[in-house]
């Protein structure tokens, strides 16, 4: 029973690294490298599920059947993230044409290059749900502040044991 414990303990702990990780990559996304985004609709279900955070990377070589998300990042418009079903170059200039899987249509926009944001790696399911919560107030005690606390008094008690036992085998 004790072993049992001690492996939930140390998911709960990764989990909680994992989830502000998550929280702190996805406030502070680095311009040109890997960004996480969290999907807000069903049009990619099942490939890609809503409440999964995307982890995204910007590329030069963007091919039909690759998920990127597009959007001006500017705007106050979402980004969405589609998979390339043909591409077209006007002039030089590459324009995806695109569409949710779960959608019978392709999208009525054709996206130019440069408002790609990047190539969809892989999704972490419902990983989104527990960014979006730890970003409340509520939600960040909840996830973060409470487990730390556990944490660091569940430490704290095998410091005072560990000291308790030092002093008695130098008495």
């Amino acid at each position: 029973m004790n072993k049992l414990i001690k492996i939930i303990y140390y998911i709960v702990v990764f989990a909680i690294f994992l989830m502000a990780v998550l929280m702190i990559a996805s406030i502070f996304p680095i311009t040109g490298n890997y960004e996480l985004r969290v999907v807000q609709s069903g049009s990619m279900e099942p490939a890609i599920k809503t409440g999964s955070v995307a982890v995204i990377k910007p590329s030069d070589d963007y091919q039909v059947g690759d998920v990127i998300t597009f959007g001006d990042v500017y705007k106050s418009e979402t980004p969405i993230t589609h998979r390339i079903v043909d591409i077209k170059v006007i002039e030089g200039d590459y324009y995806y044409i695109t569409k949710g899987d779960a959608n019978d249509d392709k999208d009525p926009k054709d996206v130019p290059k440069e408002d790609v944001i990047g190539k969809v790696l892989f999704s972490l399911p419902y990983a989104g749900y527990v960014v979006q919560e730890a970003r409340k107030p509520f939600g960040f005690a909840i996830l973060i502040i409470i487990p730390g606390v556990i944490i660091v008094y569940d430490e704290s008690k095998k410091i005072w044991k560990e000291i308790k036992k030092t002093k008695k085998s130098n008495t």
